[in-house]
């Protein structure tokens, strides 16, 4: 075997085996030892800790504030879900030929890049009772009635923060999309303006069959990104009034660093990994349904 091709088979070898040691290493080693942990008592102190079998599961089933808070995720859910048409469309806009779109890109991701803490401390400012700017630009416009404390009203106060979250990560999704835009063969759109096709069918009929695996892929980043969220509820209202803005992570890291149970805190973080590989799996399989219907 000549040195070029020892060569070339050790960094295939090495292009293998480093990518699959970290894999091991920081995904599959840490995951193992979570589900340990689920099945224990440890408060994240002791040396040792007491198997306790499923009784973490069972208290975790059984608990009304942990119910609330995965509903509290369903909002941000929901929230984004409803926002993706809007999304898409304005990438289809910024993919057009229109004037300064290099500007209103950069606006669009600006958010996106933004510390998210910076953002939820920002936006607590805006929202503030006290002089907030908010119920400033409410009352400039003489709509004083609107007026409200909206971090704390239990009814409001997570549609609020699913909107600062929208602010957030709209940008992201919609450069996504214009990303797959901007991946369609042109000859395809000319040929169909060539037949008559308006902007719609085009959007329609072309556009969107067309960059569906992208629509998958936000809708799962959607998904994962609802029950995962943190950093906004956090710093605007610490899950307040009570847990009326709790979600599902808030909970589980105050289970484990605020009441010292990580074992109770380990499975939850479990039950969360199984929701999204099963949301992802279901999913996966009504969108990629959807694709090669469209094609048939």
């Amino acid at each position: 075997m000549s040195t070029l091709s020892k060569k070339r088979t050790h960094f295939i070898i090495l292009s293998l085996v480093i990518p699959m040691a970290l894999l091991i290493g920081f995904v599959v080693v840490p995951a193992v030892d979570l589900i340990r942990m689920s099945f224990t008592d440890w408060d994240g102190l002791a040396s040792s800790s007491k198997f306790i079998g499923l009784e973490n599961y069972v208290r975790m089933f059984q608990n009304p504030d942990l119910w609330l808070s995965l509903k509290n995720n369903a909002v941000y859910f929901f929230v984004h879900l409803l926002m993706i048409p809007v999304e898409l469309a304005f990438a289809v806009l910024l993919t057009s030929k229109l004037r300064a779109a290099k500007f209103y890109k950069t606006m669009v991701f600006m958010p996106y890049i933004i510390n998210g803490v910076a953002i939820s401390y920002a936006f607590s400012y805006f929202f503030s009772p006290i002089n907030g700017a908010f119920d400033a630009i409410l009352g400039a416009a003489h709509l004083d009635f609107l007026v409200r404390n909206w971090l704390s009203d239990e009814r409001i106060v997570n549609f609020v923060l699913a909107s600062v979250s929208l602010w957030r990560f709209s940008g992201y999704h919609v450069i996504l999309f214009m990303a797959a835009l901007q991946s369609l063969p042109q000859d395809v759109e000319e040929a169909a303006r060539v037949d008559g096709a308006g902007a719609w069918h085009l959007f329609k009929y072309i556009q969107v069959p067309a960059i569906m695996l992208m629509v998958d892929f936000v809708l799962f980043d959607n998904i994962r990104g609802a029950l995962q969220v943190f950093d906004i509820p956090f710093v605007m209202t610490s899950g307040g009034p009570g847990y009326a803005s709790s979600t599902f992570t808030l909970y589980t890291i105050n289970t484990a660093f605020t009441y010292s149970n990580f074992g109770l805190a380990s499975t939850m973080a479990v039950a969360i990994m199984v929701l999204i590989v099963l949301i992802y799996l279901i999913q996966n399989k009504i969108i990629h349904g959807i694709i090669l219907k469209g094609r048939e």
